[in-house]
């Protein structure tokens, strides 16, 4: 008798790893939610996994979404102190198969199989089907993907696009640069999209003000902005908005992005009302003579509280075929 095969999938970030189980139907279930400072590492958490779900001696092919690059053996992670080879995790754990993605790439997989209960759209546009995805995400840093139909089955394209320099369109935003040219050599959109970012946004416009910026965090600056208890707070949280519609405008004319644009992250949820209202989508369109290139191309927020899960599974039913 063959032995049974379980399918893990996993999103690991610099915090919390999620694990769960998913089928060939891309059904997800034994979600768990771990505290990555309560292990050692990788191996030791997913040991830990496999035995309380009682699947240690199944054959199993594990798809892993990782916030690092992951392209060599060796894998360090970016914001956790944790550092492993594929092979040897793979060897250890006698995994049947082990795929390690970019939380990034995970992100992109699942965008294709999002519902209308798992994203938000914002302005105009309809997606056209089989056409490429562009993703973008402000938040701890600012994560950008692709994602193409090939083959009847959909191709991630990677990349560090929240690199690319920051180019300011109006007066304000030439403040905000001209301020953080005087903090770096090279300023990125991930200094301006970002938590970060935020953070700097309203330290550039306090110090055009003449005035000093109090150290508040990007909760604070998001917080006082909604509620109206900062002016400057405000500014700078239209400002981040507008930013945003213009970064995710390029992203949309670089791949004719048909299908969509997505904005994915830990920072836009939080102010969905908000945002619909912002000057993010009239940005979105601003492009000169591709104002109407841009129009017909939807943008949406993605609600959905585990996108990597859902990604990391779309992946692995993509690759089961695949050996390693």
């Amino acid at each position: 008798m063959s032995t049974a095969m379980v399918n893990v999938v996993a999103d690991i970030g610099g915090t919390n790893i999620r694990l769960g189980i998913t089928d060939e139907q891309g059904n997800i279930s034994e979600l768990e939610v771990f505290q990555c400072n309560d292990f050692a590492g990788l191996a030791e958490v997913l040991e830990h996994y496999f035995t309380v779900k009682a699947i240690a001696d199944k054959q199993i092919n594990a798809c892993l979404a990782i916030a690092c690059p992951v392209e060599n053996d060796l894998i360090s992670m970016t914001n956790l102190p944790w550092q492993f080879s594929k092979s040897e995790l793979k060897a250890t754990l006698k995994l049947n198969k082990l795929l390690l993605i970019n939380d990034y790439t995970a992100i992109a997989h699942a965008v294709p199989f999002l519902n209308d209960k798992q994203k938000v759209q914002i302005g105009q546009g309809s997606a056209a089907a089989d056409k490429p995805i562009a993703i973008c995400g402000p938040g701890t840093g600012l994560g950008v993907a692709h994602v193409v139909p090939a083959n009847d089955q959909w191709l991630s394209l990677g990349g560090e696009g929240g690199h690319v320099d920051f180019a300011p369109v109006d007066e304000d935003e030439m403040r905000i640069l001209s301020y953080l040219l005087s903090k770096y050599p090279r300023v990125s959109y991930e200094q301006v999209l970002s938590g970060l970012g935020l953070e700097q946004i309203y330290q550039a416009l306090m110090f055009a003000k003449g005035e000093s910026p109090l150290p508040y965090s990007a909760k604070d600056i998001s917080e006082r902005a909604l509620n109206e208890s900062c002016e400057v707070c405000q500014q700078a949280l239209a400002q981040f908005c507008k930013i945003l519609g213009s970064f995710a405008g390029n992203l949309a004319l670089t791949m004719a992005a048909f299908g969509g644009v997505y904005i994915a992250g830990g920072i836009v949820p939080r102010f969905i009302e908000y945002f619909k209202h912002s000057e993010f989508r009239s940005r979105f369109e601003a492009k000169g003579r591709f104002v109407e290139f841009n129009k017909t191309i939807p943008t949406f927020v993605i609600t959905e509280s585990q996108p990597g899960i859902i990604g990391a599974s779309a992946y692995l039913r993509q690759h089961n075929t695949e050996e390693l």
